[in-house]
């Protein structure tokens, strides 16, 4: 018996403009980051800091991606939908850094970072 579909066919769209995605995607929506601390007398709790939420993954460097539009993205909403149903929209983002083109493979890895990221329901 087969289940429903988890993975696979995925969309990435930056302010409307949907990007050629190419594989590699992840979406991190969580806002908070605990670390563990351990004592040498045992487990002593958590410590818990804000995280920033991201989205990446790698983009196929067709001839209508431009990386200088890709590099000066701010301030925009980013779109994931995944092949499982869920949508996740990360908001007041920014690409991270510089790309690095893998001419080899034809793609570019981009990875957007945000104010928060929320999944549609």
């Amino acid at each position: 018996m087969a289940g429903p579909r988890i993975g696979g066919i995925a969309f990435v769209k930056v302010d409307g403009t949907q990007y050629p995605l190419r594989g590699n995607f992840t979406v991190s929506p969580s806002t908070t980051e605990r670390n563990g601390v351990a004592g040498q007398d045992g487990v002593h709790g958590y410590t818990e800091l804000p995280r920033v939420p991201f989205i990446e993954g790698d983009i196929s460097l067709t001839t209508d991606v431009s990386i200088d539009v890709i590099d000066a993205i701010t301030e925009a909403t980013v779109t994931a939908e995944l092949a499982n149903g869920k949508v996740y929209v990360l908001r007041g983002a920014w690409t991270k850094s510089a790309q690095e083109l893998n001419t080899n493979e034809g793609l570019t890895r981009v990875r957007w970072e945000g104010l928060a990221c929320i999944e549609l329901t």
